[in-house]
């Protein structure tokens, strides 16, 4: 590695320019916020938007809560390192949308009112089913804002050089109270148009070094992929020089755990988000169900071209930064992109890339927290302590007081997992919603004799073992690379637990319906949920209401 490759990776580009770009988004973005909560005048304007947006608004807002950190700096990172085995991450974020469009968004939008647990306890018994919903959604939130926070603290400390622990930590913090600052200010209304502005910035940013790399190399992607191998081999970090990066194998191949491995993340990442609380409550936002559908064949789309985008800018880090760099930088492997920017266009170019990534985080981290505290405000404040005798006024100040909660819960988590790939962090979230979540969402709209046993068996059961699995895996501890390095209690063998977690809460929901009773619980519900589900008639009504 050359003396200049090694100063670079101390200090990437000027500090305060990195600053002042980032700055300045947060300054505008801030201003639409402010201008979009002058329209919140009821808790649908701040839990849904008003449900005023289009389908494409909505389908680039959507695109927007689900381009994540994870997506740019993590997958981008794990490309670079790993290659094909990196790639195989926006495979499976990306299928995962076909079982979301084709089984989840239009009915949820036609059952539902303002989150997951109104479909989840429309036919069943309130309290303990809002209960249990409102806990996974909480669970998700934070384990899917927890790798947010640790992708805002090493995007930080490679634009600043911050190394020390206490430095990234503090970064954190500052993103954190930002993002509930945007909560308590914006609602949904002023989240959406914050996601709508990034989704954006983000898309066409990854485009614009699409083309500058495959510009370099004479637009010919196999030149890419050659370099890149070249590069690999010749890297002089422990291990990197003996991958293939351009077969499978290197992250997930050699042993059959880490095989098995890779088929139980496979599992989390394409049936975890049909269960994301974030994502299923943005079909709320728009007015019908034929929007819901449109909102998701956008986002398709344009998630679909952003994940093409990655294979280029992976690839293309690999070659033209090198994994040794990647990996030594303040930033580790998230740190690959902001790195490639800064060669392909110095300052100017590592500054708007690096800002847009920061806004992906602080636009992700609203949008989820937003998410956590309508659930905890409608679900379980509202419904099951009040029992449904409260003022919307009162609902939306109890959100704002959770959303100051869940931030302060996210900024310790975040602490605690800096360091991590985000992408991997992501798909423990994926898990848990897969496993908590998916089972419960397809039971209640396509099996009538499901009931509330069953609805608790699986959500219980579901969260539980995935995060006790999670707990007791060598994600957490018994390597260098785990989240408490120094520690090893990992009898666990997989670092994603899909594989177990998912089947078993899809069994649970079956033994649960068995042993709560023979016959269906409540077949007028069941009969209303049906024919809403599939033809939205009085889900309108029901909404006004």
């Amino acid at each position: 590695m050359s003396e200049r490759y090694l100063s670079a990776a101390a200090t990437v580009g000027n500090p305060a320019a990195n600053i002042a770009i980032f700055a300045l988004f947060v300054a505008i973005t801030m201003v639409v916020v402010i201008r979009a909560s002058r329209n919140n005048r009821t808790a649908a304007d701040y839990f849904t938007g008003g449900r005023g947006f289009s389908g494409p608004q909505n389908g680039i807002a959507i695109a927007g809560d689900y381009l994540s950190a994870a997506s740019f700096l993590g997958i981008a990172g794990a490309i670079a390192v790993y290659g094909y085995d990196g790639f195989l991450y926006s495979i499976g974020f990306l299928v995962a949308w076909l079982v979301a469009l084709l089984l989840v968004a239009e009915m949820l939008r036609n059952t539902g009112k303002f989150t997951m647990a109104d479909v989840l306890s429309f036919r069943l018994q309130e309290g303990p089913v809002r209960t249990a919903a409102a806990l996974t959604t909480l669970a998700v939130s934070l384990f899917y804002l927890l790798a947010q926070m640790a992708g805002a603290g090493g995007l930080v400390a490679l634009l600043l050089d911050i190394s020390d622990k206490t430095g990234q930590s503090i970064v954190i913090a500052v993103v954190g109270v930002l993002m509930i600052v945007y909560v308590l200010v914006g609602g949904m209304k002023g989240t959406t148009w914050v996601q709508i502005i990034k989704a954006c910035l983000l898309i066409t940013g990854a485009a614009v070094m699409t083309v500058i790399v495959l510009a370099k190399f004479g637009f010919n992607f196999s030149d890419i992929l050659s370099s890149a191998q070249d590069a690999v081999s010749g890297a002089k970090t422990k291990g990197v020089a003996a991958r293939d990066v351009l077969a499978p194998g290197a992250q997930y191949g050699g042993s059959s755990t880490s095989k098995l491995n890779f088929v139980s993340l496979g599992l989390a990442l394409v049936l975890g988000t049909a269960g994301l609380p974030h994502v299923l409550m943005r079909f709320y936002t728009v007015p019908t169900a034929k929007e819901a559908r449109r909102s998701v064949v956008w986002a398709i789309g344009l998630i679909g071209a952003f994940y093409l985008f990655t294979l280029v800018l992976g690839y293309g880090a690999a070659a033209i930064v090198g994994p040794d760099r990647i990996l030594t930088s303040a930033g580790g492997q998230n740190s690959a992109a902001p790195l490639l920017a800064f060669e392909l266009g110095g300052v100017v170019l590592l500054g708007v890339i690096s800002a847009v990534a920061f806004a992906t985080i602080l636009a992700v981290v609203a949008g989820l927290t937003i998410t956590a505290s309508t659930s905890f405000a409608h679900d379980i404040y509202a419904s099951v302590i009040k029992r449904g005798k409260v003022d919307e006024a009162k609902q939306v100040k109890v959100s704002r007081i959770s959303a100051v909660v869940i931030g302060i819960l996210a900024i310790g988590l975040g602490i605690l997992a800096n360091g991590q790939n985000i992408a991997f962090l992501v798909a423990l979230a994926f898990a848990v919603a897969a496993a908590a979540n998916l089972p419960t969402i397809l039971f209640s709209l396509f099996w009538k004799r499901f009931n509330t046993t069953g609805a608790l068996f699986s959500m219980y059961g579901g969260l539980i073992s995935t995060i006790v699995l999670i707990v007791f895996s060598p994600a957490v501890s018994g390597s260098a690379s785990a989240m408490i390095p120094g520690s090893k209690f990992d009898w666990f063998p997989l670092s994603n637990p899909g594989i177990v977690s998912i089947p078993l809460a899809f069994a649970l929901g079956v033994l649960g319906t068995f042993v709560g009773g023979r016959r269906p619980e409540n077949p007028a519900k069941a009969a209303e949920m049906e024919v809403r589900s599939l033809t939205g008639a009085g889900a309108e009504k029901a909404v006004a209401h």
